[in-house]
């Protein structure tokens, strides 16, 4: 399974039409407590197909703070999965996690990318250091590992773009939000698709260490994006994309397509394309809430 195909697997489900968007984009931040000593346990939460920039990038983040006076690193990085067994991350990467479940040391903030492995084993350790964390924060899709979990029941949460309907339909008790870069909520922060996890990051920096020294950090990598800055920042992704002969859209995620090889359909006299076969099948069922995007 490929990266696209990972951010899509959900989808799989069943879609609903397209809710509007939500007014609140991220709930007050509020600075976080630093330690005197010691660094702050940072656990990247990893099983099979983990999108790799979704924990590269938040890793290569929380790796390049530096805090003017401070003896220790702030932050202390390690990868956690099932067991200590090598998985598979996206495009074939292979990873050995640092620990397992049981024998990591708790985290103060966990990072949970798009990823089809997290098992129950995981969605249970989720909950138990959630209880403890000042930030458990999900990237992409992987926000659907951290619904799982029941943890976001009655909260605001973004994902990717592509998977915002399938995201509301899958857990309608938690309040999808539209074009949010992230939303944060109590202990809990959700990011949208894959760069968007770079900037919760850099605003957990900025919580924990203030503006300056995110600043710093962006300037260290290059990072030009202002996203961290600006929780609604993915305003762009609030309304769907249209379809047309020289751009075609899969109409279940909106994402451009191939129409010589792409699966497809024919409804009331127009055909539609497909990203995955998976996706056709979804229209097949319930092609009427599709109607927004046409292709012909």
């Amino acid at each position: 399974m490929n990266r696209r195909q990972l951010i899509l697997s959900s989808a799989a489900f069943g879609l609903a039409p397209f809710a509007p968007a939500l007014e609140s984009r991220s709930s007050p931040g509020v600075a976080l407590p630093v330690p005197p000593t010691g660094s702050i346990p940072v656990a990247f939460l990893l099983s099979d197909g983990a999108v790799v920039i979704d924990f590269c990038g938040p890793w290569e983040v929380f790796e390049s703070v530096r805090v003017v006076g401070r003896r220790d690193p702030p932050f202390q990085l390690y990868t956690v999965a099932e067991t200590t067994a090598p998985i598979t991350a996206g495009s074939g990467m292979k990873i050995v996690p640092d620990f397992a479940l049981q024998s990591a040391p708790v985290p103060k903030v966990v990072v949970i990318p798009a990823q089809h492995g997290a098992g129950d084993a995981a969605l249970e350790w989720i909950r138990q250091v959630t209880h403890h964390t000042d930030v458990t924060m999900s990237v992409c899709t992987g926000a659907y590992v951290l619904a799982r979990t029941g943890l976001l029941s009655g909260r605001s949460a973004t994902t990717h773009h592509g998977s915002y309907s399938d995201f509301a339909t899958q857990f309608p008790d938690v309040r999808m939000v539209r074009g949010a870069r992230f939303v944060e909520t109590g202990n809990l922060a959700t990011a949208g698709g894959l760069s968007s996890g770079i900037d919760l990051s850099l605003r957990v920096v900025e919580r924990y260490f203030g503006r300056d020294v995110a600043t710093q950090t962006a300037y260290y990598m290059e990072y030009q994006g202002q996203g961290w800055l600006d929780p609604n920042s993915n305003e762009t992704y609030r309304v769907r994309r249209t379809s047309s002969s020289a751009h075609p859209l899969c109409p279940v995620c909106d994402m451009e397509v191939d129409p010589a090889s792409a699966p497809r359909s024919v409804y009331h006299d127009k055909t539609w394309y497909f990203c995955t076969p998976e996706h056709k099948v979804i229209f097949d069922r319930a092609p009427q809430q599709f109607l927004g995007g046409s292709e012909s």
